[in-house]
């Protein structure tokens, strides 16, 4: 067993804020980690240092991203609907193709080194899903997983299955980037103008549209302490927040 491996995850809720400015933050997280196991190479193994390990939740202002794989035919806006709907557009570097962040819905970034955990990217991806398939289950719904596509879905295998929960990661040395968004009380007229993740014939849900309802202000705030609940059971971390 690695004595130097660290569970302990710092939380943020990041409240709301802008992509790129999100994005910045969590390469920057990165660098930190990349740059402790770099130096790492050059200390005897008993000198190592720990690295760190940090879970952000976040909303952000309407924003679509494609993925480094994803298709720009898939973003079916123009610059002028994009003003029109005050959204913009953002290529990044994770995997997965199109999809869209906005307001009531919770963005959650994991910046893992999973050495700490264990380095299997494809468990990583699993694990994900797992927690938030915990967390909508505590709201009558029973979320499940799709072959061959990532992210948490309802109804899978019916013509209505739909999407509640998008995914898409990078990772570099083992430390992870990006993350899921899951739709609470989000504006699915957004999901219209794209093809989210590529994918033609499946719709999209929000755990709004499921329950028929808005969720309130505080029952976000109880959704996010779910997700961060489920994560550390899930992850068999140590959430500590910042």
């Amino acid at each position: 067993m690695n004595t130097h491996q660290n569970k302990v995850v710092e939380f943020e809720d990041l409240g709301i804020k802008d992509y790129q400015s999100s994005w910045d933050y969590q390469e920057k997280l990165m660098k930190e980690i990349i740059d402790t196991k770099i130096k790492n190479r050059d200390l005897p193994a008993e000198e190592h240092l720990k690295t760190s390990n940090h879970f952000l939740l976040v909303e952000h202002p309407h924003v679509y991203t494609l993925g480094k794989s994803g298709h720009e035919e898939n973003m079916l806006a123009g610059i002028d609907k994009l003003k029109e709907i005050e959204a913009t557009f953002v290529k990044v570097n994770r995997g997965g193709d199109i999809t869209y962040h906005g307001f009531g819905q919770i963005v959650g970034y994991p910046i893992l080194d999973l050495e700490n955990f264990f380095t299997d990217i494809h468990k990583y991806m699993r694990n994900l899903e797992e927690v938030i398939i915990r967390t909508i289950a505590e709201y009558g719904l029973q979320g499940e997983r799709s072959p061959g596509e990532t992210g948490v879905w309802l109804d899978v295998g019916k013509p209505y299955a739909r999407k509640i929960c998008a995914m898409g990661v990078k990772a570099s040395r083992w430390v992870t980037l990006h993350g899921f968004a899951m739709n609470v009380n989000t504006d699915m007229r957004y999901f219209e103008y794209i093809i989210p993740c590529g994918i033609k014939d499946k719709q999209v849900t929000s755990i709004k549209r499921e329950l028929e309802r808005d969720l309130t202000a505080g029952e976000m705030e109880d959704i996010k302490t779910k997700i961060q609940k489920h994560f550390a059971d899930v992850f068999e971390a140590d959430l500590v927040s910042k």
